[in-house]
């Protein structure tokens, strides 16, 4: 067992006989001397082969990536050889001996040339890919994160509680992954989505504080921040407001950044509400590193007689409006066109775009404002060479698409300091949202979100009006972890799920644990989870949370290294009861 990983090899081994054990990176053959750099997870150690020693002769069969062993003397390095750019860049092994312990084949893809490499190709190479430097790196990162978080909250009395993975099926959200069981016929456990459920009863049971860093499983379409298999860290506590609860998690953040980053963050998070956000963003996960906030612009518009205006304002459509100051001439006409084909799919009915020159509106649409004109460069706060990009939706729908449109435009003008980490508390949720397509209620966060008690009243007469006691943390764009107050009330628990369409026989075969539970005396309680994965692609600076998980699923949710999903052969399939209907062509 190593007692010094060699990429730590320092002043403190100098004069010391080492065996080093690691991945051969590099050879220099120079003829009469040799050089190979000699890797292992904490970096690299370079090793010196004199011509006369018995080791040179093993030069000629090594090749990169073997595994090898190299018995040898500890030295200083001159100063001027010395290479800051590695930790063991002071010292250096001179060889006396080299074992080759296995031998590697020429790799599919060069390590120092992944940029040219196809994510699918390094997947498929995982074990190789890992190899690399950084990879290595935003592990070890995952793993500082993890500790330093239950570290803090083991100092915090809470108890690490393990909750299990073959669950019931509850499918009020993302779909399940489902489990068939061999034993009861036709019969399926699911992968749980959250322990959300289960958290509350450890509530209920009287532990008070819990957590847990546990694995998740949704079924859901998939994007570049998505897997089917996650990781959350999961939080509970009994007898806490939902101000607790943040005050906590941000003391453990700032812990955290304080462990990775080494940054001192004094200053407690600023809170927004969902709807300011929404209005001034666009979103309910805000990047507030730069500006281009959403105005709206629909009361100073009406008085106008245009038609346009008359037939959106007709259909409850609204105006809203972002100035990027600076740009009028920036953009092509391609470039707009663009633009409007996405606003088009946000369900926007017009975009517009207007620059500002001489104090006056010029461009598409301008004639339409020529009365509001002054007042939207007021509104908009705009000056001559700014540029004006107008939506005619919905509220909501006009809302995201300049959101959207907000964000784009940041990164192509490169508006984002990406040295900033911005945090904020997104409040004051919608408890439910409706849904057009099934023409129901639908929980925002999820059915089990505690309503705010001065808003409970409401459940009869205008649900839609009912805040919820959630949180959400977002950073830099990011959200990065949520959570609520819960309902611990058995008949509020049954009224959620009567708004949300159930029957009390459909509530009861689902959740009926949960609600009787609630009989026995559980305690308020609330929490949050965190999701681990984005976290630690956060905080290292990536662009997919698939370079910071040790073996990820691709954007099909496919593993192409275990070549995962896979067929099964019949006998497992007669086992679990199942028929699998395979049609032509597939």
């Amino acid at each position: 067992m190593k007692e010094v990983f060699i990429g730590n090899y320092g002043l403190e081994q100098v004069g010391q006989k080492m065996i080093a054990t690691g991945w051969v990176a590099n050879i220099r053959n120079h003829g009469k001397l040799a050089f190979i750099e000699l890797r292992d997870r904490e970096g690299l150690l370079q090793v010196f082969v004199a011509g006369d020693s018995p080791a040179f002769a093993e030069i000629e069969h090594l090749h990169k990536e073997d595994v090898i062993a190299v018995t040898g003397e500890v030295v200083e390095r001159e100063s001027r050889f010395v290479n800051k750019a590695i930790k063991s860049g002071q010292v250096e092994l001179r060889a006396e001996a080299i074992q080759i312990l296995a031998n590697s084949k020429p790799l599919p893809f060069e390590l120092d040339q992944h940029a040219h490499t196809g994510e699918e190709l390094r997947q498929k190479y995982r074990y190789l890919d890992l190899r690399r430097s950084k990879m290595t790196e935003n592990l070890k990162l995952r793993h500082q994160v993890t500790s330093t978080i239950r570290d803090y909250l083991n100092g915090k009395d809470f108890l690490e509680v393990e909750t299990p993975y073959l669950t019931k099926s509850t499918p009020e959200g993302a779909r399940d992954f489902l489990v068939p069981s061999r034993v009861f016929k036709n019969q399926f456990y699911a992968l749980p989505q959250s322990p959300q459920m289960l958290k509350q009863l450890l509530m209920g049971a009287g532990l008070e504080r819990y957590y847990q860093v546990v694995r998740c499983f949704r079924d859901e379409d998939l994007r570049g921040d998505r897997q089917p298999e996650f990781t959350q860290v999961d939080m509970e506590m009994s007898f806490a407001s939902e101000k607790d609860i943040r005050m906590l998690v941000e003391e453990m953040l700032k812990a955290v950044v304080k462990k990775t980053h080494g940054l001192e963050l004094t200053e407690a998070f600023p809170t927004i509400s969902y709807e300011e956000a929404m209005n001034r963003f666009g979103t309910d996960k805000p990047d507030t590193r730069f500006g281009l906030e959403l105005k709206n612009l629909t009361a100073l518009c009406q008085d106008n007689s245009s038609l346009l205006l008359k037939q959106a304002f007709a259909r409850h459509e609204e105006l809203w409006g972002i100035c990027v100051p600076n740009v009028a001439d920036s953009f092509t006409k391609k470039q707009l066109s663009h633009f409007y084909q996405e606003m088009k799919e946000f369900g926007a009915s017009r975009f517009a775009s207007l620059k500002v020159e001489a104090g006056e509106l010029q461009g598409d649409l301008a004639s339409t404002f020529e009365a509001e004109a002054a007042a939207f460069l007021d509104r908009l706060e705009a000056q001559d060479g700014d540029l004006l990009l107008l939506v005619i939706a919905k509220k909501r729908q006009a809302q995201e698409a300049l959101g959207h449109l907000r964000l784009e435009i940041a990164k192509q003008l490169d508006l984002i300091d990406q040295s900033r980490l911005d945090f904020l508390w997104v409040l004051d949720w919608p408890l439910l949202e409706w849904n057009e397509e099934q023409g129901r209620y639908q929980a925002m966060h999820h059915p089990f979100t505690h309503p705010k008690d001065e808003d409970i009243p409401l459940l009869d007469t205008d649900p839609a009006a009912v805040r919820a006691d959630a949180y959400d943390m977002v950073c830099n764009g990011i959200e990065v972890g949520g959570g609520s107050i819960r309902i611990h009330d058995a008949q509020l628990q049954a009224k959620m799920f009567e708004i949300l369409g159930f029957t009390p026989e459909k509530a009861q075969a689902q959740f009926g644990f949960l609600m009787n539970a609630f009989k026995y005396g559980a305690p308020p309680h609330g929490g949050l989870a965190y999701g681990l994965d984005r976290w630690v692609s956060l905080f290292a600076g990536l662009d997919s949370i698939r370079d910071c998980i040790a073996f990820p699923k691709n954007n099909s949710g496919r593993d192409v290294m275990l070549d995962a999903p896979s067929a099964i052969d019949q006998t497992q399939l007669d086992e679990l009861n199942l028929i699998v209907d395979i049609k032509e062509g597939e």
